[in-house]
């Protein structure tokens, strides 16, 4: 399996707000930056779909390092949050509805498909990655004319 490394980040100006995520895929010397957005979101729903997008565009299966600078989403998947979330029926361990579940959802399958071995990063720390994935977030959260998350707005 070829192995891609993934920076990934997301952004809300305002939280909730308008929001974007951005994602830097490298492999050899091949470099590919994505990005998009929604009027009104979370942070922690930009950091999900960052990785969910970034995953969801290889082609192939692939052996995935993958840098986030959100302690949210390198530890529901290090710690195991996410499978106990899901025997849970989706609820937390105080029996609450887990927040962002259809990006949860979206994002399970592709964990599946890949070897991903997450790795968190201190967030605006000078890391070029992660301050260029921060640029493509912030870039698309204040772009007008956003769609909407449903997913946030119902």
């Amino acid at each position: 399996m070829k192995t891609v490394t993934i920076h990934t980040d997301g952004s809300c100006l305002g939280n909730p707000g308008p929001g974007g995520w951005g994602a830097v895929l490298v492999y050899g010397g091949a470099r590919r930056e994505i990005s998009g957005g929604y009027a009104r979101t979370t942070n922690n729903r930009m950091e999900i779909l960052a990785v969910a997008e970034a995953l969801r565009v290889l082609k192939e299966p692939c052996i995935v390092e993958l840098w986030t600078d959100s302690q949210y989403v390198a530890k529901a998947i290090r710690e195991g949050w996410l499978a106990k979330w899901q025997r849970n029926g989706w609820q937390t361990s105080a029996k609450k509805p887990v927040k962002n579940q259809d990006l949860w959802m979206k994002l399970d399958p592709l964990l599946h498909r890949h070897e991903v071995r997450f790795h968190w990063l201190k967030g605006h720390a000078g890391h070029a990655e992660n301050e260029r994935c921060d640029e493509l977030a912030r870039t698309c959260a204040g772009q007008a004319g956003l769609p909407r998350d449903e997913g946030f707005e119902g």
